[in-house]
């Protein structure tokens, strides 16, 4: 049996043993937090805080290691951001982790200044002031 057919042969036999790998974000809330300040139908917090939800979702999962904070470009109302998520997420992962983040957020903490939600392998929040994680 010359190289080929043996290097052939030994191909199919590792791709039997080799097998894809797949997961999905444990999206399982382990905390939501609400700030106990309210804004108001057509309050311009509701725009600044619209443009942050939307722009953490979409950026962190193609930011240096799925970590990014971010503020909205509104002077008149600014709303701050910060989400992250487990490296080891793929980038995909990550943007579906964050999704169920906000929705979990918006659903608990609805017309709130502030607020911040804590899934298994991801986090986001938003405040009315500047903050550190």
């Amino acid at each position: 049996m010359g190289f080929l057919p043996k290097f052939a042969a030994i191909m199919i036999g590792l791709s039997i043993f080799c097998r894809t790998v797949t997961s999905v974000p444990d999206t399982n809330v382990t905390n939501v937090l609400c700030n106990s300040g309210v804004y108001t139908r057509g309050d311009p917090f509701a725009a600044s805080l619209a443009y942050v939800l939307a722009d953490l979702e979409t950026v962190t999962s193609s930011s240096k290691d799925y970590d990014y904070h971010n503020i909205s470009p509104y002077p008149n109302a600014f709303a701050y951001g910060h989400a992250a998520c487990n490296r080891n997420l793929t980038s995909s992962d990550c943007s579906t982790c964050l999704g169920a983040a906000k929705t979990a957020m918006l659903s608990s903490c609805q017309s709130r200044i502030g607020a911040r939600s804590v899934l298994h392998d991801c986090t986001m929040r938003y405040e009315q002031y500047s903050f550190d994680d």
